[in-house]
């Protein structure tokens, strides 16, 4: 297990435990559950976790949105669930649309990133080819080059078959088996056409079928439709050849019967498929490039959220891998630095510290083009910001198309973006379109947001009676310090030794730790009870100076979902110093597993000159704990 095990094993529980789920893949900032039953979810509590971004229902499947380090966290949660059951035989759920969506999705995710990598390994090639010339394009090192980023694309049903078959529920390499002989040489480049042609053409026992130009290289449909049959054909075998010889014969009888019914029917019908959709895309693109670029600019995100992308990304990926340039993807390429401007503008406006340190990686995150971080973290909450990065998408879109603007091959996303818009023969003009649209995305999310602005969390600061007197006369008063008195009984600790990095870190603010000794919170000042956790196992507070205090019990123990914990305030509620907020039982933490540290943290850190805490080892309720210092 890795450092995401107590984050892998509180996911596990709350979607319901390993017995309500079916299947978990992830993309690039999500795990995707297939659930049984995602009613037995506990979605609140998982939108409340520590560790977690956001939870997303959409197209079948039960998203919880991690960020960037999602593999790390899945390779924890893979080591928790260990090896799950075969998936019950309920069905797909959802309607036609969300079950092809599930379906594109979870046959593409797995391999999205290896496909993205070939497409910026040929835009090395291309660069190289536009530096160096012709005596690079001749020469060993390019062929080398273009095996590297053309040989993924060459072989594509071999790895559509593993993810097809999976997802089907059949055995993985034996869509491999299917998929090979798809791509044999001479039916690879179509050579074995002309073979045969002499003889009468290409049969199978006299019945003759046809071979695409090209052949099934780099071809999508036809291996998905052949798994697909695969997978219903082996679980059929699977009920009625005897276990003794199962085990090679089942797969001898599915390619047998697999493999010349995907050369004389399902390819050929496939391949038609395809070419019909294909053509309709382009044909809505073609009825209307700038309005298409609009729509689909402004739109991409919203599609993103919900998975619904998928059902125009397999389209590129088609395209790209028969080597042909496309412009279905080439409106949302400056999206992100649209959406990267906007969380600059919160970030450098918002007075709450908490949402100012969120937003740095957030847009670190999304310089790179992984947006998920910025859209669930800081612009989709305020809201303003969010519209704004969609309408600047729904411009640099229509530009884009305006034009002409295609793509050579995958890429990847943010500033790796640029090696997919230069040509196979070192044509530089679409890339740096590229990075002139999105420098302007960026300066624009960043002007408009800043410019629209959005409401800020920062709470309204109550001033005393005197203050309120001598600010109607004209006058001010300005406290050089404020004092947090303790609002519990326990050992003090240097807040660098919480046993939760959100709080070791500094993150939510400075502070300091207190391992109690005694299960009674009271109030740290005269101020206002700001936040409450519905499970009680955490509250905040501001003084009547500005302090802004969370007080945290014990480490993780939302899980325990209140239990072990009572209030005796709630939200909104004025308080005095010594007044008590929360009882709880340290016993029944520390028996269900949890840590009980209390963190107590200044979430307005910024707001002071200095946060000192104080140097004792060991505190009382109501001694002195925190002096906050504002700069006169």
């Amino acid at each position: 297990m890795g450092k995401y095990e107590e984050l892998a094993k509180n996911i596990v529980k709350e979607v319901g435990g390993k017995e309500n789920i079916n299947s978990l893949t992830n993309c690039i900032t999500r795990l995707r559950f297939k659930l049984k039953d995602e009613s037995k979810a506990n979605t609140d509590v998982l939108k409340n976790m520590d560790g977690v971004v956001t939870v997303m229902q959409a197209g079948g499947q039960y998203q919880v949105v991690i960020g960037n380090h999602v593999s790390d966290v899945k390779k924890d949660v893979d080591a928790v669930l260990g090896v799950l059951e075969e998936p019950t035989e309920a069905g797909p759920k959802g309607n036609l649309f969300d079950q092809f969506v599930d379906m594109i999705s979870s046959i593409f995710q797995p391999i999205l990133a290896p496909l993205s990598a070939a497409g910026m390994l040929k835009g090395i090639s291309a660069i190289l080819t536009f530096a160096l010339g012709s005596s690079f394009a001749e020469s060993s090192t390019a062929a080398v080059f273009n095996a590297m980023g053309d040989g993924l694309f060459k072989f594509l049903p071999i790895f559509i078959g593993y993810t097809a078959m999976k997802k089907f529920g059949g055995s993985p390499f034996l869509g491999m088996l299917i998929a090979s002989s798809m791509v044999y040489p001479g039916f690879l480049d179509g050579s074995a056409t002309a073979q045969f042609a002499e003889s009468g053409g290409l049969n199978f026992f006299g019945i003759p079928f046809s071979i695409p130009p090209a052949g099934y290289g780099s071809t999508v449909m036809p291996i998905i439709a052949a798994a697909a049959f695969a997978a219903f054909l082996e679980k059929q075998l699977r009920k009625v050849i005897p276990d003794v010889i199962k085990l090679f014969i089942v797969p001898f009888l599915v390619g047998l019967i697999t493999i010349p019914l995907t050369f004389l029917i399902i390819g050929p019908i496939m391949n038609f498929v395809s070419d019909g959709l294909g053509n309709g895309l382009l044909a809505i693109q073609s009825f209307s490039p700038i309005l298409f670029g609009a729509i689909l600019g402004f739109s991409w995100q919203i599609l993103v959220m919900f998975g619904l992308h998928w059902a125009i990304v397999p389209f590129a990926i088609i395209a790209l891998s028969q080597g042909n340039p496309t412009a279905l993807l080439t409106p949302t390429g400056s999206l992100s630095f649209a959406q990267t401007g906007a969380v600059l503008a919160v970030m450098m406006k918002t007075k709450n510290a908490k949402l100012k340190e969120l937003s740095i990686p957030a847009f670190i995150s999304g310089i790179f083009g992984v947006t998920e971080p910025a859209i669930y973290g800081i612009t989709l909450p305020k809201k303003k910001p969010f519209w704004v990065s969609c309408v600047v998408g729904g411009v640099t879109g229509a530009i884009a198309m305006a034009l002409g603007m295609q793509g050579y091959q995958m890429g990847g996303l943010g500033i790796f973006r640029y090696t997919s818009s230069i040509s196979p023969e070192g044509d530089i003009k679409f890339a740096i379109y590229a990075m002139i649209l999105d420098a302007c995305a960026f300066v624009a999310g960043f002007a408009l947001a800043y410019a629209v602005g959005f409401e800020d969390d920062e709470p309204t600061i109550k001033m005393s009676k005197e203050e309120a007197k001598l600010a109607a006369t004209g006058q001010s008063k300005k406290l050089s310090k404020g004092e947090v008195f303790s609002p519990i009984e326990g050992k003090v600790l240097p807040l660098s030794e919480a046993k939760d990095g959100a709080f070791s870190d500094g993150i939510m603010g400075k502070g300091v730790v207190i391992e109690p000794t005694s299960g009674e919170v009271v109030a740290p000042f005269d101020g206002t009870v700001m936040t409450l956790f519905p499970t009680n196992h955490a509250i905040g507070l501001i003084s009547e100076t500005g302090a802004e205090v969370l007080i945290h019990i014990g480490i993780d123990t939302v899980q325990l979902e209140g239990k072990g914990f009572e209030a005796f305030v709630k939200q909104g509620d004025i308080v005095k110093k010594g007044q008590k907020l929360v009882q709880f039982d340290i016993d029944t933490i520390t028996s269900e597993g949890y840590n009980t540290q209390v963190p107590i943290i200044i979430t307005n850190t910024p707001d002071f000159a200095d946060i000192i805490p104080v140097s004792q080892p060991a505190v009382k309720r109501n001694d002195l704990l925190i002096t906050t210092v504002v700069s006169d």
